[in-house]
């Protein structure tokens, strides 16, 4: 299959979507992003990537409003939090031609079964990024680990498409792997989100080199990862336990790191609660998995929102 992504839009340009969507323009892709609160000062200013592989700004950016402005994509990156997913049947169709293909680059479970429900199967890619990121000022964004995407089809095909995906990123400087199981990929990665973003909200909003400072924090992160890896063994999807001790020795580098989760948490944003908690919890105790902690952590999380006023 021969496939070629022309022009790429990123939904969602945020710390996710501006990094790699600036990436890709860096090299001579044709890119363009919708935003919302950095609109302005990136239609002025352009991006300002601090990468861990080397700084670089990118003064002229095709920064949009609406996706009506933005016009018919060949590759369309999903980068909003999976808490806005009821606007992408709206925001998409500008968007979308007979060939478009759509990346979710979003947490947790469901986003990629969302997209592949309104808008085709056969659309739909899946990314699960493994990097520190954060935007720390309109236009600017910081990687502190240069980590890499995990990719493959919603079908489990990697045809055409998800190797021209591959490509245009390899030469932007991004590690891929590909993967024709995107599910045990996610559930793999709550392995880390579950305990690490959780934690740090429940904690009293701490980053990460605080949870690993604390004995009975690093057991209960413990204890969450083993839930997960239950919950993923349930579903066809085994994890080691190497994988888990591996996940708390990559947390180390990243020093005083905020997850995402904690910096919409402390901004007063929406937090990710029901993709990245409360859809594993459901689906887990639905294949008969019972997960205390996790149900526990989700509580919490949601009774800190409540408290910090929604």
């Amino acid at each position: 299959m021969s496939v070629s992504f022309q022009r790429i839009g990123v939904v969602g340009a945020g710390a996710v979507g501006a990094y790699y969507g600036a990436r890709l323009q860096r090299v001579g892709n044709r890119v363009a992003f919708l935003l919302r609160s950095d609109l302005e000062s990136v239609r002025q200013h352009g991006f300002r990537i601090r990468a861990a592989d080397g700084a670089f700004d990118l003064p002229e950016v095709e920064a949009y409003a609406s996706t009506r402005e933005m016009g018919t994509c060949n590759l369309v990156i999903i980068a909003l939090k999976a808490t806005s997913n009821s606007l992408l049947p709206t925001l998409l169709p500008p968007l979308i031609g007979p060939d478009t293909v759509l990346l979710t680059l979003q947490n947790g479970l469901g986003g990629d079964a969302f997209l592949a429900e309104h808008f085709g199967r056969e659309r739909v890619l899946a990314g699960l990024c493994f990097v520190c990121l954060n935007r720390t000022a309109p236009g600017l964004i910081e990687n502190a680990i240069e980590g890499y995407i995990t990719l493959g089809a919603f079908d489990g095909h990697v045809d055409g498409r998800v190797e021209e995906v591959a490509r245009i990123f390899r030469e932007a400087g991004v590690r891929i792997h590909l993967s024709d199981d995107i599910p045990a990929v996610r559930w793999r990665k709550l392995v880390w989100n579950i305990p690490f973003n959780g934690l740090t909200i429940t904690a009293g909003g701490v980053p990460t080199d605080r949870i690993l400072s604390d004995p009975s924090l690093v057991a209960e992160v413990r204890l969450l990862m083993a839930e997960v890896a239950r919950a993923s063994t349930a579903f066809g999807h085994e994890i080691p336990a190497s994988f888990l001790d591996r996940q708390i020795e990559l947390t180390g580098p990243m020093g005083a790191y905020q997850p995402s989760s904690l910096v919409d948490f402390l901004a007063g944003r929406e937090v990710e609660l029901e993709a990245i908690w409360g859809e594993p919890l459901r689906q887990a105790e639905a294949a008969g998995v019972s997960m205390p902690r996790l149900r526990r952590l989700y509580q919490a999380i949601r009774q800190a929102i409540a408290d910090r006023g929604g």
